[in-house]
């Protein structure tokens, strides 16, 4: 769990890459020979449609932090919905964006319920942009590190159980914290996210459960070389991975895949 100035995270607790090539079916009288005709009262064979290979991760995501607290809109220049803070548990909102429109920046959210976004004025943002995103497979139970949309590293986790999963779909990193305790294993830091648990509403009377990415808190065995389900949502990574996120800087996407 991550505790936040008082409130703790459930932890926490996305879109998986196959490339699949179809053959074609070709029957053939050697080279340069003609194409042997079907046996009679056998279907003519026809080729399989050719299936593409998913395009190219993104070499970076545009980020949007919040100069102001803005109005918020479901529509550019729609019905007002809210207001979109400068601050999230007292931290900057930095958040990516998805969609622009003249004089109109759509971004993510990290509030309830997972996957909200809003558009906001463009110029209530200053733009900057990060070259990281985090994969989390819930199949595989790996998590994985892309710089430019190329993966630089790979490692086993431990995610949600079946009955307390950590929710697939599109979320980012929120902000990194110190951990809430020490020598008991979140390691350096914590990495709280824009998820939150679809379980729990309100672990331990926090008001919330929003996700963390973490240290193994006692579980390396568990977690192993395979990943396992083991926690509340969260998602606990050997420290020596949960290491090589140090870099990845707030508004980074997270696709919780699975």
């Amino acid at each position: 769990m991550v505790r936040h100035r008082g409130i703790i995270a459930a932890a926490l607790a996305g879109t998986a890459l196959v490339a699949v090539i179809a053959g074609l079916l070709l029957t053939s009288g050697g080279p340069g020979a003609p194409a042997r005709p079907p046996a009679p009262g056998r279907p003519v064979p026809r080729a399989l449609p050719a299936r593409h290979q998913p395009p190219p991760l993104p070499a970076s995501t545009t980020l949007a932090t919040m100069l102001v607290t803005a109005p918020r809109f479901a529509t550019p220049g729609g019905k007002r919905t809210g207001v979109v803070a400068t601050s999230w548990y007292d931290r900057v909102s930095v958040l990516p964006m998805i969609a622009t429109r003249p004089g109109w920046v759509e971004v993510r959210l990290p509030q309830r319920p997972n996957g909200s976004t809003a558009w906001v004025p463009a110029g209530d943002v200053t733009l900057g942009s990060t070259p990281y995103l985090i994969v989390i497979d819930l199949r595989t139970l790996h998590l994985s590190l892309y710089d430019r949309g190329r993966r630089v590293f790979s490692a086993p986790a431990g995610v949600g159980t079946l009955d307390d999963p950590t929710p697939a779909g599109d979320y980012f990193v929120a902000f990194d914290e110190p951990p809430p305790e020490t020598g008991v294993g979140y390691g350096p830091f914590v990495l709280v996210t824009s998820a939150h648990s679809p379980a729990i509403s309100d672990w331990e009377g926090s008001g919330d459960a929003v996700i963390g990415i973490h240290g193994p808190l006692g579980m390396d065995a568990a977690i192993g070389t395979k990943g396992a389900r083991i926690s509340h949502g969260c998602v606990r990574l050997h420290l020596s991975a949960l290491e090589k996120l140090s870099q990845v800087p707030p508004g980074t996407p997270i696709d919780v895949i699975g």
